[in-house]
């Protein structure tokens, strides 16, 4: 202030006889302190609508924080109920499409075989397998607690078969010989998802099962440079813990009256991305303030109440994930490439968190008809690709069936998507393709092309693996979704 003021007075007596040279380094602020100075009062208002964007900024970590803590109680390599654990820095594998009846992950799917495992990489570097695929399509999806993929490991990149290591942030051990590649992660917790392509044949079932065997993650110190092995049809089973939520959908891994709670160990656990130096500021401030006003402690909570209602919840509509396309779909365009688009990467996180790369998979949803009604299965629908129009893909596409929960329609047939992996579709006689969605089973000649609804509300996924670059750009859109007249 002092400098400041000596120029303006040295202007003053100057006036038009002389001039007055500011360099920019004189009226410099000093360097700000990221957030209110400690001690500052905080009325319940600020408290309120920081609270709000804190809550919002931090589902998604904080549901990562709370999955790595259920995963290091995991006694073992198992079944959670029909669903792959393991221990911290293991991974599980399954041997067949994921049970319809999953519940610990939303919005799951049948064209691949899924596997799992959490990342403590403060405990220890992780060593992933990849063995020979062959021709057949496959991705591991390697995410921070971000639900950012921070490496890059399938079909599409090319992987060769190898041994690849994870790290932590601060990691500076030597890399082993006999490791293909090294990849660090931003944070120390993290998830490995492995998916494998699986048609629905018992010829494929049998021929995946040696490749399976292979897919596994263990600790460095276990790393001897050979390839391990493990039967994974033989996994044991274990009874799934009881969780607060709603039963009839997702385990909940995030509650609203521990939200400030866990988010003051995500502010201590994850490092700032460039940029965000002032909101953990304004985070911890707040979390302070919290622990030290007992005004504040109830706003906190009143807080977390309603956003997780009217912030988290609308998100869990696929109808609000992402950008709107022609004829009602909507999907993400930054697949895992989240950075600071907190509102979609919330949005995925609520409705179908761990998603593949951009680049690696293509998420496009419906929840309404191409006339903007509500899919129903009270109603019968088509989705009609012309010839040559179907998913532009390197990989695989298919057309997932959910109910308003986004699990599995239970039905009959046991058909919960169609696409490449069913070989019995039937093409029209102009090469164009027609799928029929309902919850009546069709007439014979269109069984093979029917995907069964539920009775209720559903929504539909299209996924599309080694997406072109039209999908990729979204100037590919699916077509619209009809409704039949009854």
């Amino acid at each position: 202030m002092a400098t400041i003021s000596r120029i303006l007075l040295g202007a003053a007596v100057c006036g038009s006889f002389c001039s007055v040279t500011v360099s920019a380094e004189a009226i410099q602020p000093a360097a700000t302190v990221p957030g209110p100075v400690a001690g500052t009062v905080m009325t319940p208002g600020y408290a309120e609508a920081v609270g709000q964007l804190a809550y919002a900024w931090g589902w998604p970590l904080v549901n990562m924080h709370n999955r790595r803590a259920v995963y290091s109680q995991v006694p073992q390599i198992a079944l959670l109920g029909p669903t792959p654990v393991a221990p911290l820095n293991e991974l599980a594998m399954l041997n067949d499409y994921i049970d319809p009846n999953v519940k610990i992950v939303a919005h799951p799917n049948q064209d691949v075989v899924y596997g799992f495992g959490a990342l403590a990489l403060d405990k220890e570097p992780v060593v992933i397998q990849v063995p020979d695929f062959g021709d057949r399509f496959w991705l591991y999806q390697v995410a921070d607690q971000r639900t950012d993929s921070f490496a890059r490991l399938g079909t599409v990149h090319g992987t060769k078969p190898g041994f690849y290591l994870l790290v932590g942030p601060n990691w500076q051990g030597e890399t082993p010989k006999g490791i293909s590649g090294v990849f660090r992660s931003p944070t120390h917790t993290g998830v490995v998802i492995p998916r494998a392509f699986m048609a629905d044949t018992a010829t494929d079932r049998a021929a995946i099962q040696p490749v399976l065997s292979e897919v596994m993650m263990y600790p460095l110190s276990r790393f001897d440079g050979t390839m391990q092995r493990t039967d994974w049809s033989k996994l044991q089973a274990l009874p799934l813990p009881k969780t607060e939520g709603d039963s009839k959908g997702e385990l909940s891994w995030v509650t609203p009256k521990r939200f400030f709670s866990d988010l003051n160990a995500v502010l201590a656990e994850v490092p700032p991305l460039p940029g965000e130096e002032a909101l953990y500021g304004q985070f911890k401030a707040l979390i302070a303030a919290g622990e030290q006003d007992p005004a504040i402690a109830r706003v906190l909570a009143e807080v977390a109440e309603r956003a997780e209602q009217q912030i988290v919840d609308p998100l869990f509509l696929l109808n609000n994930n992402g950008v709107r396309l022609a004829h009602g779909w909507t999907r993400p365009l930054n697949n895992a490439k989240w950075g600071t688009d907190y509102l979609t990467r919330l949005a995925v996180a609520k409705s179908n968190i761990f998603e593949n790369g951009v680049d690696e998979t293509s998420y496009i949803f419906a929840e309404h008809d191409g006339a903007g009604q509500r899919l129903s299965g009270a109603h019968q629908y088509s989705l009609t690709f012309a010839k040559g129009q179907t998913p532009p893909v390197t990989g695989f596409w298919s057309l997932t069936m959910y109910d308003k929960y986004h699990f599995f329609a239970t039905n009959a047939l046991k058909r919960y998507s169609t696409g490449t992996k069913n070989k019995s579709l039937k093409y029209n006689t102009d090469g164009s393709l027609t799928l029929y969605v309902q919850h009546e089973q069709p007439s014979a000649d269109k069984l093979d092309n029917w995907l069964p609804a539920p009775a209720g509300e559903f929504a539909m996924t299209l996924r599309a693996y080694g997406p072109k670059p039209e999908l990729v750009n979204a100037s590919w859109a699916p077509p619209a979704i009809v409704r039949a007249a009854k």
